[in-house]
């Protein structure tokens, strides 16, 4: 019987045939520079769900593809924006590419803790997308209007929360972010206009201060 570990290098067994040991080409595919096999492994359909097994061993093997920056990055975005997985995403999450992390940040799979994680990037698209993500927490969202780096589209959708958007918002926390808004020197002025006749009487006192 072969021994995985004897397989060539080169040769680039079918993800859907498990006859090289999991962890070896997991760690062959992680440190991969075969980006002509890194794109056809990130572009493959997903095994049925029904084979757990071959599932499994897919979505694994997808996470090494995902942390691998020979990756081609159109490929690393295509992922970000595609996958359900937490521990796909959690990868990508933290890639040294802005267009992979926002769209990491834009994608409604994302657990709250990471779409949080994300509205801290240091770019200010990846921040504006993880905000606007409906994942994200209302603590992370309040963080958000508060912030000075937060730019006026970003504060314009956190601005219409509990109103115009998302009416069914816990009223308490939709209106600490709208007074947030109203605080934010990056505030647009027709987003301040409308919080200036906010229903909610902090609010609008918060933006008749501005």
């Amino acid at each position: 019987m072969t021994n995985p570990q004897d397989q060539s290098e080169t040769e680039s067994p079918s993800p859907g045939k498990p006859h090289e040991a999991l962890t070896v080409f997991y760690e062959r595919l992680r440190h991969s520079t075969d980006t002509a096999e890194l794109h056809e492994f990130a572009r493959s359909p997903l095994p049925d769900r029904s084979d757990q097994a071959a599932f499994s061993r897919f979505t694994a093997l997808l996470e090494a593809v995902a942390g691998n920056e020979h990756t081609p990055v159109e490929d690393r975005v295509y992922l970000a924006q595609t996958m359900p997985f937490p521990n796909i995403l959690v990868k990508l999450s933290q890639d040294s590419s802005a267009d992979v992390r926002r769209a990491v940040a834009a994608n409604k799979d994302d657990k709250n803790w990471l779409a949080g994680l994300l509205t801290k990037d240091q770019d200010a698209g990846v921040r504006a997308a993880a905000l606007t993500n409906p994942m994200t927490s209302w603590k992370m969202r309040l963080e958000g209007a508060q912030d000075e780096r937060t730019d006026a589209d970003t504060l314009d959708f956190l601005g219409a929360l509990g109103t115009r958007d998302e009416q069914n918002a816990p009223h308490v926390l939709a209106a600490m972010v709208r007074r947030a808004v109203a605080l934010n020197p990056n505030t647009g002025q027709a987003t301040l206009e409308a919080l200036r006749k906010d229903p909610d009487g902090q609010v609008a006192r918060a933006a008749a201060s501005r």
